[in-house]
């Protein structure tokens, strides 16, 4: 018996992107220090601006990232996305016809990738962007799928 899988997407970007935010704001300190000397009022306060909004673009991706995922039972696939208003969409696995992983030449860099799966019926596929290990997901989906069309 295989054990349930959680599915969410990677957090490699995201976590660069606050590496990035700490760095700026470092480069930033530096330059306002050299300014406050000069008394430069307005050109510290904009570039005092310039971290705020970058740490504000990148916490909007991480809640985004955290707010979606793909449970992977034994007998069902259960997609959820959403913070404030939750989409559920829930699929039988015996129903699960393909599975695919797409990834870039950076995402394989690091391991991360596109899924997409296909099931039996109308325009049923679901797609999840930047997750890790993708082939190692896509593998699972379909050992289990294959178990679930057995029964």
């Amino acid at each position: 018996m295989m054990l349930a899988m959680e599915i969410r997407p990677s957090l490699k970007f995201v976590t660069l992107g606050y590496l990035l935010c700490l760095l700026t704001e470092v480069a930033i300190g530096a330059i306002v220090y050299s300014y406050v000397a000069d008394q430069r009022e307005n050109t510290i306060l904009a570039l005092s601006v310039i971290p705020l909004v970058l740490v504000l673009f990148v916490a909007v991706r991480h809640i985004q990232r955290r707010a979606t995922k793909i449970t992977v039972l034994t007998d069902r696939l259960r997609y959820e996305s959403g913070f404030f208003s939750k989409t559920t969409r829930t699929v039988e696995l015996s129903k699960v016809q393909d599975v695919s992983v797409n990834q870039t030449l950076a995402q394989r860099m690091v391991n991360i990738g596109d899924i997409s799966l296909e099931t039996a019926g109308g325009s049923s596929r679901v797609v999840m962007s930047a997750i890790d290990r993708p082939q190692e997901a896509a593998d699972h989906i379909l050992e289990l799928a294959r178990a679930a069309s057995k029964q």
